[in-house]
């Protein structure tokens, strides 16, 4: 058993359900809310405000809070048209392993879900997890693998 919990850091665009998946994976209520600051949830999960990728400026916050951190996940609304996230965006956290997440799924098609992917992929996400945070979808596979971390 392990004695320290492996702490992720959700990097994703503004409402792409970052914090509606910290929610979730903590059972706590699902509530829409702005997060204004980087807030440590159950000293596991680290949630960025979305200006931390919108605006380039914030990069250097964004890497240095994910200084202490073992994944780094990349969320990405399937129904979100375009994505912020550059070919090889991953690769700024310094090795450290990025993954990706597709949120909204229950109210995705298999295009949007699919080219979702392809954008988490080409940012440097080694594996994606399809999710739902109000159905649930996908969700216990996400927490599979950070149980295995």
């Amino acid at each position: 058993m392990k004695d320290k919990k492996q702490r992720i850091i959700l990097v994703g665009k503004s409402q792409a359900g970052k914090t509606t998946l910290t929610q979730c994976m903590t059972d706590q209520q699902l509530s829409y809310h702005k997060t204004q600051t980087v807030q440590v949830i159950n000293d596991r999960f680290i949630d960025t405000p979305g200006e931390y990728l919108e605006q380039r400026g914030f990069y250097g916050a964004l890497s240095v809070t994910a200084a202490d951190v073992d994944v780094i996940a990349l969320v990405q609304s399937a129904v979100e048209e375009g994505t912020m996230f550059a070919p090889g965006f991953g690769f700024m956290f310094c090795g450290k392993p990025v993954i990706g997440i597709v949120t909204k799924i229950d109210i995705a098609n298999e295009e949007q879900m699919k080219r979702a992917d392809l954008y988490l992929k080409n940012a440097g996400a080694a594996i994606c997890f399809p999710v739902s945070s109000v159905t649930g979808q996908g969700v216990k596979e996400l927490n599979n693998w950070i149980q295995e971390l």
